[in-house]
C-alpha cells in the first residue's frame, strides 16, 4: 500500500466552503466507484479554513496517469470536476491548470 497526501485551496468564501462541505456528505455512488476502481482504497479529505488536505492510500494498480485517463473517459467524473472547480482554486505554487498538488513527505516516525 502506498500513501499520497495532496493539497488544494477552496475559494475563501464561507458560503461556498459550507456548500462544498455539504456536497461531500453526499458524494454519488458513481464518483465513489470511479475512485475505488482506480486502485484508491482509502481517501480522506480534511479542511482547515479554505485549505484542503487529501490522504489517499492506493494499491499496486493505481497511477495518477491511469486515474487521469479513467476520469477523462467518465462523463459523471467530468461533471463532478466542473462542479468542484467552482469551489476550488489552485494552491500557491501549483502549475497552470493543476488542482490537487502532491505534497512531499519530510518526516516519518
Amino acid at each position: 500500500m502506498k500513501r499520497y497526501i495532496l493539497a488544494l485551496d477552496l475559494v475563501n468564501d464561507p458560503k461556498l466552503i459550507a456548500e462544498y462541505d455539504s456536497i461531500h456528505q453526499r458524494v454519488s455512488k458513481e464518483i465513489k466507484e470511479s475512485i475505488t476502481s482506480a486502485g484508491i482504497e482509502v481517501m480522506d479529505i480534511y479542511r482547515f479554513g479554505n485549505r484542503l488536505f487529501m490522504l489517499m492510500e492506493v494499491n499496486e494498480t493505481f497511477s495518477f496517469e491511469r486515474k487521469d485517463k479513467m476520469d477523462a473517459e467518465n462523463q459523471k467524473v467530468q461533471e463532478w470536476e466542473r462542479l468542484m472547480w467552482g469551489f476550488q482554486q489552485a494552491i500557491p505554487g501549483a502549475k497552470e491548470g493543476e488542482k490537487w498538488v502532491v505534497m512531499d513527505k519530510i518526516f516519518e516516525l
